[in-house]
């Protein structure tokens, strides 16, 4: 079953997300949501959804299925952060930039958060769940039934 494909793939929606990110506390902070010591929290934002982020794609690796999305997946993984959601690599890449947000401390630095969970939700989760129930059925639905889309 093959799927449209994605020119732009999740990581570089983060880093666009990121500057986006950087520029509106920069220069359109709106107001101080988070001060210190509050804000240091989004170290361990960022350390979490990095440590996410990369075990999880390990995880496809060592299943030996396709890390980019809409590639022909030959293994559902269902182990590690698969248990307790089923998108640990997109939850990570928003942690990060949730993890940002939080060290800037400022609205602006927050606002492109929603945005880019609204990308990853359209332009890519759900189309991927279709995508995998075209190629696992019963088997994802039941795991889809088991384990939350983001956690």
């Amino acid at each position: 079953m093959s799927a449209p494909a994605r020119r732009v793939l999740p990581p570089v929606w983060l880093l666009m997300a990121l500057v986006a990110s950087f520029a509106l506390d920069r220069y359109s902070p709106i107001a101080r949501l988070v001060s210190a010591p509050w804000k240091y929290l989004g170290y361990i934002a960022m350390a979490l959804g990095a440590v996410m982020a990369i075990t999880a794609a390990q995880a496809f690796r060592r299943a030996s299925t396709p890390v980019v999305p809409f590639e022909h997946a030959t293994t559902l993984v269902t182990g590690g952060w698969f248990r307790v959601t089923r998108n640990p690599m997109y939850l990570g890449l928003t942690l990060i930039l949730f993890g940002v947000a939080l060290i800037d401390g400022t609205l602006g630095a927050f606002l492109p958060l929603p945005v880019f969970v609204g990308i990853l939700h359209w332009r890519f989760i759900r189309a991927e769940e279709h995508f995998l129930e075209g190629i696992f059925g019963e088997q994802y639905r039941t795991y889809r039934t088991r384990v939350r889309r983001w956690w």
